[in-house]
């Protein structure tokens, strides 16, 4: 019985963290039963090959996206695969805030009349800046059922962005931080081009009194970790704000 339980308990371990190689540029990692981080690749001049992160939620059969990968050649490839290999029908976007790690496939999603959601402020900065725009904006809070498993999207301040939010999966105590988080070995916030620096750490600091009882979190770029990734977060914010005074 016990040599039973111990092996459930290894195949349980196992099937987290699965690895599945869709081609080099496109990758996804299994966090849970449901819960999958999405990762692709781009070449850039200033910073080199990077990854992004995304999340991929599938319940009975159908599944959420959580921002899209850079470009709609990627999100395609990501989207067939889900319908073609996994069986899984995407039926909702969420995007995390205006930059492309997050909307950059949104054309291809709208062009197969997925729903796309997003905070008010980001639907407003995309037509700002003639960018396409999500479909369905909500204004601090959207609770999403997907299939009984719910998830929160909330926008607690500016960060990385003005308009970032986290998406929080309670059942399996995940956060979506997206680039509002940095990664456990990053050593600067990286680009804060559009940052409200102003409120970055503040915004943080809500989400840790929210929500405690983070286990994983899931950044923008980088490995997944602990809640010790917003605390990382707050004091590279601090250590910039310092530099800068």
């Amino acid at each position: 019985m016990l040599l039973g339980l111990f092996l459930g308990i290894c195949q349980a371990k196992a099937q987290e963290n699965k690895q599945i190689y869709i081609n080099d540029d496109v990758q996804i990692e299994q966090l849970s039963d449901s819960i999958f981080r999405h990762i692709t690749w781009e070449e850039s001049e200033q910073f080199g090959r990077f990854s992004s992160n995304g999340m991929l939620i599938i319940h009975k059969g159908q599944a959420i996206m959580i921002d899209t990968p850079f470009d709609n050649e990627k999100t395609e490839i990501l989207v067939k695969y889900l319908r073609d290999s996994m069986e899984v029908e995407l039926i909702k976007l969420v995007s995390g805030h205006f930059h492309l790690d997050c909307i950059g496939g949104l054309e291809y999603i709208q062009s197969q009349g997925i729903e796309s959601i997003a905070s008010n402020h980001t639907v407003y900065k995309c037509k700002e800046l003639r960018l396409p725009v999500p479909s369905t904006p909500f204004k601090d809070e959207l609770i999403v059922d997907l299939n009984g498993l719910k998830l929160v999207c909330r926008y607690f301040g500016g960060g990385h962005t003005p308009d970032n939010i986290v998406v929080w999966i309670p059942r399996y105590k995940i956060l979506f931080g997206g680039c509002l988080i940095k990664s456990g070995n990053a050593i600067t916030l990286g680009f804060t081009g559009d940052a409200d620096m102003a409120n970055y750490d503040l915004t943080i600091e809500k989400i840790i009194e929210e929500y405690p009882e983070i286990e994983k979190v899931v950044p923008g770029h980088g490995d997944v970790g602990g809640i010790n990734l917003l605390s990382h977060t707050i004091d590279l914010v601090k250590n910039k704000k310092a530099l800068e005074k």
